[in-house]
């Protein structure tokens, strides 16, 4: 579009100041908008010129009616709902408006919005929860990069905002492990002991022995595993799939879908122990003989973890299970996650390259598992120069021709000596 400033004028009904704005649509159309309400002259010229900035630099906003709320719903509907790869994570974004920005600050317009907002609604959900800010915090700040990146604010009111002091500063993407919250390897061989007389054997398995992630485990088939070379291709995930159209009517509530995996890093070929082998077999007998006994009823979907009628796993199918498993067997009550943290935390531990353990974590970055899931460790920026020559020690150098998918698949967690005989 074109633009046109006009002069400031005195309005003699309200004894202050305006001038005029013209916008020039591509389609021939005009819209006039008026900023009036100035008390002088000089304080009237001045934001004139503020405002031929703004039009001249592109960062002049047309529509200031805008409220919070209504930009937030667009938002969620157009924008996140078709960039994010899962419901779940979309339905995290989505609570955290709905329940815990739009109550407080939802009526308040986009430009009328500043620092001093965006700090007392940290202030009041912090005192909520510190879990709950963290998301509130990033919701704000990727909604108001979209914001200003489509010219409906001018400036990012929550840029540089940080939380309350009471919410200690996490490190850019960091999580210590509580060594209190992981498994010895003598505690893993209880677990999976124990764990035999549950319907949640092989999940275990999965989890503590390979490090898949939930969702993983219960996508898995007999047909990813390749029994010659022992190895398991993960390549789906069972869990609810997000309709990418906003207006879709909501009514899908199917939470067995087969979906893509959280990225591209997450499709990996990974070595099975030898006793994680033998109890793919043994469940495979099982899986047939349940096949014969009930050729009507049976759904022959060759998922590894299925029910007695071959149908596959919910994700918190597991829940129950799992914790009184630990209690009955003496263990730590540790979440379920925390098994696939004590994986990676054994070879890491074990000094196995943090490079390879990201490929068999199905990380997407090469320092992430030494980040996330290292005891004690830190991230290690990449920019700063003094650390260049530790980065050279703990990333392996790439060879010609290759991805170091050889490092990966021989990469196998001794654990066959800790564990009793099958």
């Amino acid at each position: 579009m074109d633009w046109d400033v006009k002069s400031v004028f005195k309005l003699p009904e309200r004894n202050n100041y305006a001038y005029r704005v013209i916008l020039k649509y591509q389609d021939g159309t005009k819209h006039i908008q008026q900023k009036s309400g100035f008390q002088t002259k000089k304080e009237a010229e001045d934001a004139k010129k503020r405002t031929i900035g703004e039009l001249s630099n592109g960062t002049y906003v047309v529509n200031c009616h805008v409220r919070l709320k209504e930009f937030l719903e667009y938002w969620l509907e157009y924008d996140i709902r078709q960039r994010v790869g899962s419901f779940n994570t979309y339905s995290v974004y989505s609570q955290t408006v709905k329940h815990h920005i739009i109550p407080y600050i939802g009526r308040r317009r986009l430009t009328e919005l500043s620092r001093g907002d965006i700090q007392r609604l940290y202030k009041n959900r912090a005192e909520c929860s510190v879990h709950i800010v963290r998301h509130v915090k990033t919701v704000l700040n990727v909604s108001f990069r979209y914001a200003t990146a489509h010219k409906l604010v001018s400036v990012n009111p929550a840029e540089g905002v940080n939380l309350p002091k009471i919410v200690e500063a996490k490190p850019y993407h960091t999580r210590n492990i509580d060594i209190q919250k992981t498994l010895t390897m003598e505690q893993i061989q209880i677990l999976l002991e124990a764990s035999k007389r549950t319907q949640i054997h092989m999940q275990v398995l999965f989890n503590v022995l390979m490090g898949l992630r939930r969702q993983e485990i219960n996508g898995l088939k007999y047909s990813d595993v390749d029994y010659i070379n022992r190895t398991l291709t993960v390549e789906r995930q069972l869990g609810k799939e997000l309709d990418r159209n906003p207006n879709a009517s909501g009514e899908n509530t199917m939470t067995k879908r087969e979906l893509p995996l959280k990225s591209s890093s997450s499709k990996r070929v990974l070595p099975i122990p030898d006793y994680v082998f033998e109890a793919v077999l043994e469940e495979r007998k099982i899986y047939e003989k349940n096949r014969s006994r009930r050729k009507s009823q049976f759904l022959d979907a060759d998922y590894i973890c299925c029910s007695s009628y071959g149908k596959p796993r919910s994700k918190d199918f597991h829940w129950r299970h799992y914790k009184n498993l630990l209690k009955s067997a003496g263990l730590p009550d540790i979440r379920w996650h925390d098994l696939r943290s004590t994986y990676c935390t054994l070879l890491l531990k074990s000094d196995f390259n943090p490079k390879a353990v990201s490929k068999l974590m199905g990380h997407a970055k090469e320092l992430i598992t030494v980040d996330v899931y290292g005891d004690n460790q830190n991230i290690i920026p990449e920019e700063i120069p003094e650390l260049v020559s530790y980065m050279n020690d703990v990333m392996p150098k790439k060879r010609s021709g290759q991805d170091l998918k050889d490092v990966v698949l021989d990469t196998v967690i001794e654990t066959e000596k800790y564990l009793p005989d099958k």
